[in-house]
């Protein structure tokens, strides 16, 4: 069983426990999955009578010797880090099909299935759900006044004021949504956030199957993709730029690796291009825009404080368009509202035309295939030529585009006259 001991700090309720609330008590088993540090087994805790924990030997011991112990304790169950024991998924599995009740199996893992081990898919057992770092809204920097899910209903209302400015913005980057991490001090902090980027190459690769034989070229490419956050760069770029000067390059194979198990272990968290469901539009790209598990990891990788971003000392080179604090900015909204919109039941794409000459940060459609766009701009003030893209898709969706929304730094949220559409500052946005 996990030690108590360590966890006696106040427990800060999440986005996700809305819709656990919704979910649990219904299904006989839900999976809680995302990267390493974002609080899965804290937040599983909250519903867990019992706890098997495969990140304790003990644990692991106690399943190789009673393959029927997770029939034999109290429900709900908490199995966490199930990975850990692979086959813990498909007893869980036969568990539900047997007649498990509603509720009985919580499971946690910071990875999928690792290398050379095969379980069911799960499907039509489990319900999955994504935990990703603390959005703005559960960090409580702010009391937010707009809603995502009221803008995804079409309508909202938009007002407030808020005194978080750039600078704040600036700190919230790099204090990370790692609950154990952003209340430490700077210096302690980077140390943290170096030493979680080191375990993914050192060890979590090798745990999940593939020992890595060069671990500076795998952290080399990860700076080059913390460098290309927010944009949709080609991953030959992304090579190229992690192996500049070097005559012995990585295949592309091995890259395809690097991406697959970061992919695995909830590391990378890229904005998936979207497609209308309900309108044609011509000369779509299919590419992502890359994104790590958190800002913050992109950060340090690229060796940036505070002043450093202010300053708009960031990489240079080909990998995307605009700053380095813009791009992180982009990130840090894109990882709030995806927690935000995934609770109201909508998945979160990008839109951009092939030659780039359209493109939306953000697009949040319902299931019935209607969306609400949100372009994010580093400034405090939006100008006609900020909203340009907006304009032109309300044009091709009409009715389908429910909202329009501009992200911004400033003090107010207000609708603008001349077209409606909303201008938002960060801070005030929550589910």
């Amino acid at each position: 069983m996990r030690d108590q001991r360590f966890d006696e700090r106040p427990y800060r309720r999440r986005v996700v426990d809305d819709v656990l609330d919704e979910i649990h008590p219904e299904s006989p088993a839900v999976a809680i999955q995302g990267p390493k540090g974002v609080g899965k087994t804290a937040t599983a805790l909250q519903r867990a009578a019992a706890v098997v924990s495969f990140d304790l030997p003990a644990d692991r011991a106690r399943l190789d010797a009673d393959p029927g112990l997770l029939t034999s304790l109290d429900f709900p169950l908490l199995v966490d880090e199930w990975q850990r024991r692979p086959e813990s998924w498909d007893y869980v599995r036969r568990a539900v099909d047997a007649g498990a009740p509603p509720g009985a199996y919580l499971l946690t893992g910071s990875a999928t299935t690792p290398r050379g081990v095969t379980v069911h898919s799960g499907a039509g057992r489990f319900v999955d759900v994504r935990m990703r770092p603390l959005s703005l809204f559960e960090r409580e920097i702010a009391a937010t006044t707009v809603s995502t899910a009221s803008l995804l209903a079409g309508g909202a209302d938009v007002g407030g004021e808020t005194a978080v400015g750039l600078t704040e913005y600036v700190d919230e980057i790099l204090a990370s949504g790692f609950p154990g991490v952003r209340s430490l001090s700077p210096r302690v902090r980077r140390q943290r956030l170096d030493a979680y980027v080191d375990n993914i190459v050192q060890r979590e690769f090798a745990e999940h199957g593939y020992p890595v034989r060069r671990p500076a070229t795998l952290k080399a490419w990860l700076r080059a993709y913390a460098a290309a956050t927010s944009s949709s760069t080609s991953y030959n770029k992304i090579l190229d730029a992690a192996t500049a000067g070097e005559s012995g390059k990585p295949g592309r194979t091995t890259t395809t690796v690097y991406r697959d198990v970061l992919a695995q272990l909830w590391q990378l968290d890229p904005v998936e291009a979207w497609v209308p469901a309900r309108n044609h539009l011509d000369r779509l790209t299919q590419a992502p825009k890359h994104q790590l598990a958190d800002p913050a990891l992109a950060a340090v990788l690229l060796g940036l404080d505070a002043d450093r971003l202010l300053r708009d000392e960031g990489p240079g080179g080909n990998l995307r368009d605009g700053t380095v604090l813009g791009a992180l900015f982009e990130h840090l909204a894109a990882l709030s509202i995806r927690v935000y919109a995934e609770a109201a039941e909508a998945r979160v794409g990008h839109f951009r035309t092939k030659g780039g000459d359209r493109e939306v940060d953000l697009v949040l459609e319902r299931r019935d295939g209607r969306v609400v766009a949100v372009e994010v701009k580093l400034t405090a003030v939006p100008d006609d030529k900020d909203l340009r893209h907006l304009r032109w898709l309300k044009e091709q969706l009409g009715d389908d585009l429910l909202d329009s929304v501009v992200i911004t730094t400033g003090q107010h949220a207000y609708r603008r006259r001349q077209d409606g559409i909303a201008v938002v500052p960060l801070a005030l946005l929550g589910p």
